[in-house]
């Protein structure tokens, strides 16, 4: 059996990548493919790669196009999604790329994102720990039983699965995590701003949204908690550099008095044994952002710096997929009862 999928807001980056993994996907039939200034264009002038939609045009983003479709997927700005899925009816799988519904605390969506919260739908990471667990068992259940689902952000993503098992097994002090993550341009989506012309961006890294004023820190906060931080607290610095995709994020926390470095060895060893995509790189070797260009993977590594007193945990993702699109369509899956790892690649592409 297969299942309609119609995806909202595909001329971006993200709705782009969704098209590209629903193209391969056996159970998956690529229904209504919409945008807003976008419409009426033909989908391989905004995605000249996607050749198996040579001859589709982009269709208005409305109801009447997205009726009808066992799943919608809203590639959509934030704030935009709310209001489209508050009209699809419940029998419908609803996924959602941006951050309307991630947050739990309706004061810090308001906060970071200054409107109205819409409301919390289960989160789509099947990997995210919560308290006491060894593995990721309750995340996967809430997911396998949800119609809507919010995707998490990509730099959050990267954090939570560089750093959360240590703090599911009580080896680090989550209220002192410093994360600096470099970014990938695509992860600014398709804007025609200065700073993200060409020109601007070769041979140059710059930071944004420095000093706690990043939207992300909320989330990856909330996602410390489940996994059983008490009082999370985190200093985020994102850095763009001249790549197109992908996301290498630096963690660094307070080690827990009495851990030793074999007991984090055994925490991330233990905590992603079972993971497809997730995956904790033999000792001594780092991950790289170019390891997993293409992939649904997240590749971990995790070390002990005594003089410190701090672990530094490293992660590397491909914001595009594994930061959205693949966590959707991996999320989805489970949702429909499908194999989670259907449709998604693990091998990256090189060089």
């Amino acid at each position: 059996m297969s299942f309609s999928v119609a995806v909202a807001g595909a001329s971006g980056y993200a709705g782009g990548e969704v098209l590209r993994l629903l193209a391969n996907h056996p159970e998956l039939e690529l229904g209504a493919v919409t945008a807003h200034s976008n419409a009426g264009q033909p989908v391989t002038q905004l995605h000249p790669h996607l050749r198996s939609l040579a001859g589709r045009i982009f269709e208005p983003t409305s109801l009447e196009s997205l009726a009808g479709h066992d799943v919608v997927v809203l590639a959509l700005p934030h704030g935009a999604s709310a209001e489209i899925a508050a009209q699809l009816g419940p029998e419908t799988v609803v996924v959602d790329l941006a951050a309307d519904h991630r947050l739990q605390d309706a004061a810090a969506w308001e906060q970071f994102y200054g409107s109205a919260h819409a409301g919390t739908w289960p989160y789509g990471m099947p990997e995210l720990l919560h308290a006491g667990e060894s593995s990721a068992a309750a995340q996967r259940g809430e997911l396998a039983a949800s119609r809507r689902i919010a995707v998490p952000g990509c730099n959050v993503t990267a954090v939570t699965l560089a750093l959360q098992p240590g703090v599911a097994a009580g080896l680090v002090d989550a209220s002192g995590v410093v994360a600096t993550l470099a970014v990938g341009y695509s992860g600014a989506g398709k804007s025609l701003k200065p700073h993200l012309l060409a020109s601007e961006g070769l041979g140059n890294a710059q930071a944004y949204a420095v000093g706690g004023t990043h939207r992300h820190i909320p989330e990856i906060e909330q996602n410390l908690a489940t996994a059983g931080a008490p009082a999370p607290r985190l200093s985020f610095t994102p850095v763009l550099v001249p790549l197109s995709r992908g996301i290498l994020a630096s963690v660094t926390a307070p080690l827990a008095e009495g851990a030793t470095p074999a007991a984090v060895r055994e925490a991330w060893q233990a905590a992603y044994a079972g993971e497809t995509f997730v995956q904790l790189l033999e000792d001594g070797s780092w991950p790289t952002t170019a390891m997993t260009v293409g992939a649904n993977t997240a590749l971990v590594q995790v070390a002990v710096d005594e003089r410190a007193g701090r672990v530094v945990a490293l992660c590397a993702i491909d914001n595009l997929v594994k930061g959205t699109a693949g966590a959707a369509v991996q999320s989805l899956n489970l949702a429909l009862g499908l194999p989670e790892v259907l449709g998604l690649p693990v091998e990256g592409v090189a060089p």
